[in-house]
């Protein structure tokens, strides 16, 4: 009954027929999952995505100071390849054979951004590494927040490491898209301490040092603006190898982005360096949900919605949302003109095969 009515909800909005056309997207990861340690796990996720009627995978391809996949650029720099989990194969590779076989697009989620580490005093092998990279806070200690020990998002070789390893993706790989999250571009707002930011802001304000209190709105600002230009510089730097190839971002709800992470989104989407901005609206129930919603989509003019694609919570740790607030979710969204979601994350299909199967248009 439950499907039927959801059916019928989309009909008399008359979106039926443009709904197998929109996104319906997924988050595939390496955490609490073994979706990508064999080939056999491949093939049954891009199978379940297509009997899902999912069509886009973004897929994890660096957190924890590793990439997923063979890395040159990290051999290198780092004398480490790849993740040691995944060194005896590059699953990469087979997933975008596997799924672009199903018609289904995939993107190269670079999961942790300028985060280097998780539950690391240290920062993990890379700040162990290369010290200088280290984001320093007002207090003068490595920048550590929710358990992420964080680089320096504002030092251009830090800003080359990364936009490197986006351009070996690119060139390597017949990829679709690659995106950022809630740690690309950014940096926590504790961050901006360390001697090259504090000089770069004092060469810009007649040798005055950076305001004590993190949270100055005007310092908030200047960090966000150096971010913004980084985002810019990914997608400019993407385009002019592949201009198929989508840059999208996933940062947390606006203005908290701002104020905790320097990630002044909306800019991004104003100024066109962004394919599509994919907000995590991840909310336990449905008030808060739509309440949420609606507020980010007034930071979004009416040319730029069709960008606008949420980000709905499927799991995460021990949460799963019931079916019925699933369909209160997708409801929202038509609700408001947007044909688009993608869920976070894969694991959470097994806990409602029936739903999506029943949902969505198959390819």
């Amino acid at each position: 009954m439950k499907h039927l009515q959801l059916a019928l909800l989309l009909f008399f909005l008359g979106i039926t027929a443009v709904f197998s056309q929109s996104q319906k997207g997924v988050w595939l990861t390496n955490v609490r999952s073994e979706a990508l340690d064999s080939r056999e796990g491949i093939e049954t996720a891009v199978s379940n995505c297509k009997a899902y009627g999912i069509d886009h995978i973004y897929v994890v391809v660096w957190n924890r100071g590793h990439t997923l996949y063979p890395s040159e650029v990290m051999q290198e720099t780092f004398g480490v390849k790849v993740m040691p989990r995944f060194a005896e194969r590059d699953f990469l590779k087979e997933l975008i054979t596997v799924a672009h076989r199903e018609g289904i697009k995939v993107h190269a989620w670079f999961e942790f951004g300028f985060s280097s580490s998780y539950k690391k005093e240290d920062g993990g092998h890379i700040l162990r590494a290369k010290p200088l990279w280290r984001a320093i806070d007002h207090k003068g200690e490595l920048v550590s927040k929710n358990g992420f020990q964080w680089m320096n998002a504002f030092d251009p070789e830090v800003q080359d490491f990364l936009l490197s390893l986006i351009v070996e993706v690119v060139n390597n790989y017949d990829i679709d898209g690659i995106q950022g999250d809630d740690r690309l571009p950014a940096n926590p707002s504790t961050a901006g301490y360390d001697a090259y930011t504090i000089s770069l802001y004092q060469k810009e304000h007649a040798g005055a040092l950076p305001p004590s209190d993190y949270k100055d709105a005007a310092w908030i600002d200047w960090r966000a603006r150096k971010l913004d230009l980084f985002a810019k510089k990914v997608y400019e730097t993407v385009k002019a190898i592949d201009s198929n190839v989508l840059v999208t971002m996933a940062p947390s709800i606006f203005p908290w982005s701002k104020e905790e992470y320097l990630q002044n989104w909306p800019r991004w989407v104003k100024e066109g360096w962004v394919d599509a901005i994919i907000p995590q609206v991840y909310r336990y129930d449905i008030k808060s949900y739509e309440a949420t919603l609606t507020a980010n989509l007034e930071f979004i003019s009416k040319k730029d919605r069709e960008k606008f694609i949420p980000g709905v919570l499927l799991k995460v740790d021990d949460y799963i949302p019931s079916e019925d607030f699933l369909t209160q979710m997708i409801q929202t969204n038509r609700k408001y003109g947007i044909l688009d979601e993608v869920f976070f994350y894969y694991e959470g299909f097994k806990d409602h095969p029936l739903f999506f199967k029943n949902t969505y248009p198959k390819l």
